[in-house]
């Protein structure tokens, strides 16, 4: 049995979805692996590396699917790629089903068993597939370093002969994975950080890493079975909205992680919430390709808005590409390891299995 691998749109996406380290793993799972010629070669990763642990490198992307009865990839294939795929394969990746119904169309009528891994199940048997965790941690780490950059102060306070200068103030909206890291991330650096959501449950993990949790007083139960933020009502909104005209005018920096699964990304900060800040402030919104968290946020632009700074993000991980693809790749290793039966020799598709089962798309 073949894995392989093609390359993305370099001007779309910078990971892979193969390392040379998770390659070896997977033949030593008792599977041959093939790549595209050149596959890394923009993240500094020669093919050589992975033919010195015996991935064979097929001179065209078409070569790659026409051999392999799984193909593993980071976003959806595009139409070129579609056609190129044979039926009875197996395609693995972050293919954004809620995006990319037409693609996912296709792929399915081909008699390709598709597995999306933003799908999986929150269960402890599949933390290490969790590509939403090891991905949105990175986003949080960025994130801070990417405001410290924009911000046009020091972060940490500062005592010196000529006076002191005091911490930045940092608040986290949305407390996920993203969110904690940006806590931990913009504590170590020096700044007093706040965080809210809307999980009471997030209280304790935002205190534990020294940052203040922000409570919007609430009855009803906004957190899914699976972890997830729930959509909020019209009076929890009108609540938030009080609890953050406050926070806005203290705080000199704001990363916004807030998203709920399969909606587009919550409205928090309005046009008149986000004036409320002082000139020099930034505003980080993460979710701005799923609509945004804030008012005058676009994806991959910088909106300033009162001398407020309104950064849009784009392709995040594209900043990160060699971590990215390193943790994603041991998500995806993971994942083939639980799928693969050594015995059979073959990819077991048991959908009495929970995390085959929730990954696996079955139609749109």
């Amino acid at each position: 049995m073949i894995v392989g691998s093609i390359k993305e749109e370099l001007e779309l996406e910078k990971r892979v979805s193969l390392t040379p380290e998770t390659a070896k793993n997977i033949i030593g799972l008792g599977l041959k692996v093939c790549i595209e010629k050149n596959y890394a070669e923009h993240l500094g990763i020669n093919d050589n590396e992975y033919k010195d642990i015996g991935v064979e490198v097929k001179a065209t992307s078409n070569e790659v699917t026409n051999s392999s009865n799984l193909i593993i990839k980071v976003n959806c294939p595009s139409e070129n790629q579609i056609n190129s795929l044979k039926e009875n394969t197996i395609l693995i990746g972050m293919l954004n089903p809620s995006k990319n119904k037409g693609q996912i169309d296709k792929i399915i009528n081909k008699n390709i068993k598709i597995f999306s891994l933003e799908l999986l199940p929150r269960i402890t048997r599949a933390q290490s597939m969790d590509v939403l965790s090891s991905q949105s941690n990175l986003a949080g780490y960025r994130a801070v370093v990417d405001c410290v950059a924009e911000f046009e102060k020091a972060v940490p306070m500062m005592m010196t002969a000529a006076g002191t200068v005091p911490a930045a103030k940092v608040l986290v909206i949305g407390a996920g994975v993203a969110g904690l890291q940006a806590v931990a991330t913009a504590k170590r650096l020096g700044a007093i950080v706040s965080a809210t959501d809307v999980r009471a449950a997030s209280k304790e993990q935002v205190e534990s890493l020294g940052g203040k949790f922000l409570t919007v007083e609430q009855t009803e139960d906004l957190e899914t079975v699976g972890g997830y933020a729930k959509e909020t009502s019209a009076d929890y909104k009108k609540k938030q909205a009080e609890m953050m005209k406050e926070a806005l005018k203290k705080n000199d920096v704001v990363i916004c992680t807030a998203l709920i699964p399969g909606k587009p990304a919550p409205r928090i900060l309005t046009e008149d919430l986000v004036k409320l800040m002082k000139p020099g402030s930034i505003i980080y919104d993460l979710a701005a390709e799923q609509g945004g968290n804030s008012a005058f946020s676009q994806p991959g632009k910088i909106n300033t808005v009162n001398g407020i700074k309104v950064i849009g993000v784009k392709n995040l991980m594209n900043r990160l590409p060699l971590t990215a693809s390193s943790l994603y790749a041991k998500n995806l290793f993971s994942f083939i390891r639980n799928l693969y039966s050594k015995e059979k020799k073959d990819f077991n598709i048991n959908l009495e299995d929970e995390i085959i089962e929730k990954s696996l798309i079955k139609e749109i």
